[in-house]
């Protein structure tokens, strides 16, 4: 059974860091590889990071880059994504999702996908 669920979000003060997590009890995560999207009310979904399956490969929105972190921990099967020096901007539900393709930064490339886990900033 295929489930995705995120978890970490909440309630920061701009600046202040967040760390989510996505875990998946039904499959094995190490063969697919996984992004992050957020949507903010009244705006469509955007990409935000991706992760390889092997992890050699990463990439970020440019709204994020340098303050966010993708990675994974196999023997957990999650992958996290690490938000620093969080701004008013990255309100919004955080999602994760799989793809067993490579076109990374466009959602409708992704298969399967989380609730979400809402974060919110304050300025």
């Amino acid at each position: 059974q295929v489930q995705l669920v995120e978890s970490g979000g909440g309630l920061v003060q701009a600046g202040g860091s967040l760390r989510l997590s996505c875990a998946d009890s039904g499959r094995s995560l190490r063969n697919y590889a996984v992004g992050w999207f957020r949507q903010a009310p009244g705006k469509e979904r955007e990409f935000v990071s991706a992760i390889s399956k092997t992890t050699s490969n990463t990439i970020y929105a440019d709204s994020v880059k340098g303050r966010f972190t993708i990675s994974r921990d196999n023997v957990k099967n999650t992958v996290h994504l690490q938000m620093n020096s969080l701004k008013p901007e990255d309100t919004a539900v955080y999602y994760c999702a799989t793809t067993l393709g490579s076109r990374w930064s466009e959602a409708s490339a992704f298969e399967t996908w989380g609730q979400g886990t809402q974060v919110t900033v304050s300025s």
